[in-house]
């Protein structure tokens, strides 16, 4: 138990840490304190209300004194507390204006608070009487007296020139004192002449009052000649300004002519930015005066006819300040104390301390109190008062004088403490007593003695160096003093070191990978052991899905690292900790990758076929760079595509090549990739687009043909040449053609590059005449080649055959296909090119109609892609290039029902040894489907890729596969008149199921599993 001091209290045995903490007593402490008020005396009727506030346990009470002197609340009717706030009520201006304090107090100590003071703020009447007039000559200067009332608080000053609202504007020759009230002209004119009143305005009670008018009038004996200024409003000699304020000089002259004023500093210093000159420079104002502004000011007022000056000093004072305050403190009892508070202030303050609100005799000055050997009863609270003349200042802390017996609650010995061999050990006794206790040690029931491996310090820290088992056993620290002795024990139990036995390597690791980073140890048994990973500085959590720590007993903390990435390179340390230690081992691993894209790809040299590339490396990500390949991309190609280059292979060392066999006339974009020996890396950033210069054609169309058309014509076609392939601009064609046996070419030119077709028209043209034919290219660069020459024909007599196909019968094959016969025709006059099969489903259905079809040596035609149950009508023609002959009167054919929409279903399989038994469930059609005739089974041979099918009329089949090993799928598909129906779900039947020739395996179709 602690003896805590309370001096307004009976001494009380309390615990200790109610003392030191959040005990019974705290001294009261200040919330808030009063401020200075001014009443305006016509709210007299009102209530004021002086703020003191503090908390503090017990709750404070509180005291108020008015100018030094307790006031006696009790026979005071018109003063009372609410908390502790003073409510006076009733105002008197004459008994409650003072200074006010507020004392704070409980059982702990007491604190007073700041003065306060009450002002009231008032302004009485002018004494009503006539005032003199005041004669002047023109031109002389005047001094309007204005004779204010008795007064309390600011006052503001103006001037009504004959009746209101005509209020006196200043300038350089009139002004305003704020000082004296009165009113400065420095020199009168005819205009002048008038009454004039002083108006005062209270700026705390805004009450205004009015003088009574003084008239000005002006001699009649002449005016006033030029004299010399004379100075009438100006500064006393010494001016005391406060930090922070605003300082008003004024200064006005009388004189003929008008005198201006100016200002200097007497030091010759500029005045800084912050001063302003008002009303023609009657007035200098200095706002937040610091100390920088004091010295002396000058005002001179000057005209033609002389000058005077005006001179003063600002004085620079500052209420004290706090710079140094002081703490609450607890000490023990004997201990010294030493307290310091330092003000700032102009003039120095004064210091003096106070306890208990009562003054405390103090030796020391300068701030400082101190107490050699503190007893009980110098507890309590405690204020540092700092005073100048212009303020005082109070700080308040709480001593608090403490006593009791060793306690080491909270900092008792570990019941168990390891430590391994070799090591130190240090073992602190540290209990709370006050005075501070007197120390011993024992291990087991022997007192503990200082040599050469065993120290005892002066704080009661024992310590032993280089522990080895001998050493383990209990502890004890017995503390003592005048108060009582108390004791704690704790046993040391001295452990063998821990070592990692297999510890991680430097490694190196493709990207991708994964790999296990090794932490093993080998440890005393009775320590705990955790595992613990840092990356490149920073702890790995559990967080990162790629990190993993296993092992799975307690002697290893391996790290496993999945999917590795480049970001994963750098320094790993597994850190190991125990009861008594902790080691770790460091493993560098390094991440090789394919190589960052290249960076910077320019093109420097562009001709009709070459570009010339340039581009910077980029990271080689751990492997060296070993080459180069550009790829390319146009507006024709799709995605990009690899090109040749000079040099043919770019090695890792080469920044540069030339992109050959390029296109003329056409806009490429180009970009690198480099490779080394773990992969090909990301490609770099698309180059800017760049265009081939322009070149003369070198490509001819293609598959240049013709023939047909209409009687006397040639028609000549071909392919047109691809735009990339047109090599510039103003592309076209020239068509070459001449009658067999002719020597000289007929050309034609058509400036359309995307054209395909010629039509060379003459009535000298017999029908179905052959002609040579060759087709080339030109554009804004020259001709470019001609196509090998071609033999065509011309029209024909511009009619089709005039014969119609004989015996035509058609049939339905499936649900989606007819067949349709005829008999060739037997003589044409016309050439017969072939047979065309027109087919619909009814006339009100044009979009159904289609045809086939096929050479004239063939008499039979299939139309397929039918619907199924359908009547479809149809017809047959022949045909030349001169088109179609007679249509044979339409017929109709139905096609077959469709087969049954229903795969088989519920398929079990047995296989023994190389024989694969399947069983399935039979599929019956719908009434709109075909009948099933039976089932096709389909074997595919997934290495081989082969397939066979199997027929059969029953829901069973029986297959032998080959001995070989492989993977096999099977189909089962229904056989009817409308054709195959849709297989089944495939049936796998793996290598593994024919390891072991006699087992049987057993399997029934699941129909979640796809292909």
């Amino acid at each position: 138990m602690a003896l805590c001091s309370c001096p307004y209290a009976q001494a009380l045995t309390v615990p200790l840490t109610d003392c030191l903490d959040s005990g019974s007593f705290h001294g009261p402490r200040w919330r808030m304190e009063p401020g200075d008020l001014f009443i305006p005396v016509d709210s007299i009727e009102e209530e004021a209300t002086l703020t003191c506030d503090t908390k503090g346990i017990p709750p404070p009470q509180y005291r108020w004194s008015l100018n030094g002197t307790l006031i006696n609340l009790g026979l005071d009717r018109r003063r009372r507390l609410s908390g502790g706030n003073l409510i006076i009520s009733s105002l008197d201006r004459y008994q409650d204006v003072g200074t006010y304090q507020c004392m704070a107090f409980n059982t702990v100590g007491a604190i007073l608070s700041r003065r306060a003071s009450l002002q009231f703020a008032y302004l009485d009447h002018f004494r009503v009487h006539t005032r003199s007039a005041v004669s002047v000559r023109e031109g002389q200067g005047v001094v309007l007296l204005c004779g204010t009332p008795t007064s309390s608080g600011d006052l503001n000053y103006a001037w009504v020139f004959n009746e209101y609202p005509y209020f006196v504007q200043q300038d350089n020759r009139r002004f305003v004192s704020q000082q004296t009230g009165n009113l400065y002209i420095a020199k009168v004119e005819p205009s002048d002449v008038g009454n004039y009143t002083c108006v005062v305005m209270n700026s705390i009670t805004k009450g205004k009052v009015h003088s009574s008018p003084t008239a000005l009038i002006l001699r009649t004996d002449g005016v006033m000649g030029e004299y010399e200024p004379k100075i009438e409003v100006n500064f006393p000699d010494n001016v005391p300004a406060a930090k922070g304020s605003t300082v008003t000089l004024e200064c006005f002259a009388l004189g003929n002519p008008v005198p201006e004023i100016t200002w200097k500093r007497a030091n010759g210093v500029p005045f800084p930015s912050k001063v302003k000159m008002k009303y023609s420079n009657a007035v200098l104002e200095i706002p937040s005066f610091q100390q920088d502004d004091t010295g002396g000011y000058e005002c001179v007022a000057e005209n033609r006819m002389g000058k005077n000056t005006a001179t003063g000093r600002l004085a620079f004072y500052a209420k004290p300040q706090w710079i140094q305050a002081v703490k609450d403190t607890a000490l023990a009892i004997e201990e010294r104390l030493y307290w310091e508070c330092r003000a700032n202030g102009k003039p120095k303050p004064s210091y003096t301390w106070l306890k208990n609100e009562l003054t405390f005799q103090n030796r020391n000055r300068d701030g400082v109190l101190s107490v050699s050997a503190l007893t009980l009863s110098d507890a309590g609270m405690y204020q540092c008062v700092a005073e100048n003349k212009h303020g005082v200042i109070y700080f308040a802390a709480e001593l608090m004088v403490l006593a009791s017996p060793p306690d080491f609650t909270g900092n008792v010995l570990r019941a168990l403490l390891k430590a391994k061999a070799g090591t130190t050990v240090t073992l602190e006794c540290k209990p709370q007593a006050y005075p501070v206790a007197s120390i011993l040690w024992k291990k087991g029931n022997l007192p503990i003695h200082t040599n050469a491996r065993i120290t005892l310090s002066p704080d009661g820290t024992l310590r032993l160096a280089n522990v080895s088992k001998s050493d383990a056993g209990s502890y004890t620290c017995f503390a003592r003093n005048r108060f009582g002795m108390s004791s704690t024990t704790g046993r040391l139990l001295v452990t063998d070191p821990t070592r990692i036995t297999q510890g991680p390597a430097d490694t190196e690791i493709i990207v991708g990978e994964s790999i296990v980073l090794p932490c093993q140890v080998a440890s005393d048994p009775v320590l705990d052991v955790s595992f613990s990973w840092a990356f490149n500085g920073q702890l790995i959590t559990k967080g990162d899905s790629h990190f993993e720590l296993v092992g799975g007993v307690s002697a290893a903390g391996d790290l496993m690292i999945r999917n590795i990435q480049l970001y994963h390179a750098g320094k790993y340390i597994c850190v190991v900790d125990t009861d008594v230690e902790s080691l770790s081992a460091v493993a560098v691993l390094i991440v090789k990758g394919p190589p960052s894209p290249p960076d910077s790809v320019t093109v420097e040299e562009v001709t009709d076929s070459t570009a010339q590339l340039a581009w910077t490396h980029g990271r080689d990500n751990g492997s060296p760079i070993t080459s180069y390949f550009i790829q390319t991309r146009t507006p024709f190609t799709v995605g990009w595509q690899r090109v040749n280059t000079v040099p043919e292979v770019i090695d890792g060392n080469t920044l540069t090549a030339t992109v050959v066999d390029l296109n003329a006339w056409v806009e490429y974009e180009f970009r690198v990739l480099a490779k080394n020996s773990v992969g090909v890396g990301e490609p770099s950033s698309v180059s800017v687009r760049t265009r081939t210069e322009d070149a003369v054609p070198d490509v001819a169309p293609g598959n240049v043909g013709g023939g047909g058309g209409r009687r006397s014509e040639l028609v000549i076609t071909w392919e047109p040449v691809p735009e990339e392939l047109q090599n510039g601009e103003s592309f076209g064609y020239i068509i070459a053609f001449r009658a067999f046996g002719e020597v000289s070419w007929t050309h034609v030119a058509t400036s359309a590059p995307g054209a395909s077709r010629y039509v060379y028209r003459n009535d000298s043209i017999a029908p179905f005449s052959p002609f040579h034919v060759k087709v080339g290219t030109y554009n804004s660069k020259g001709q470019g080649p001609f196509s090998p020459v071609v033999t065509i024909y011309s029209a024909e007599t511009g009619e089709g055959p005039s014969g119609m196909p004989a015996g035509v019968w058609a049939r339905s094959v499936s649900a989606s296909e007819i067949e349709v016969n005829w008999q060739a025709l037997s003589f044409s006059p016309e050439r017969v090119l072939g047979y065309e099969v027109v087919y619909w489903e009814d006339d009100t259905k044009p979009e159904t109609m289609g045809k086939v079809r096929v050479p004239w040596n063939q008499t039979m035609g299939t139309v397929s892609g039918l619907a199924g149950n359908t009547q479809f009508f149809l017809t047959v023609s022949a045909f030349n290039t001169a088109g179609t002959g007679p249509f044979l009167p339409a017929f109709n054919v139905t096609t077959k029902k469709p087969p049954p929409a229903q795969p088989p279903m519920n398929i079990e399989w047995t296989l023994i040894g190389s024989t694969l038994s399947l069983y399935w469930e039979p599929v019956v059609a719908m009434e709109s489907e075909s009948e099933v005739t039976g089932y096709q089974v389909s074997l595919t041979r997934r290495r081989h890729k082969e397939v066979n099918t199997l027929t059969t009329t029953n829901s069973t089949a029986e297959l032998t596969l080959p001995e070989e090993e492989d993977n096999y799928i099977i189909h089962i598909q229904t056989l009817s008149e409308g054709g195959l129906g849709p297989a089944s779900d495939p049936i796998r039947v793996h290598k593994l199921s024919k390891l072991a020739p006699a087992a049987v395996n057993v399997g029934v179709i699941n129909r979640d599993f796809k292909e």
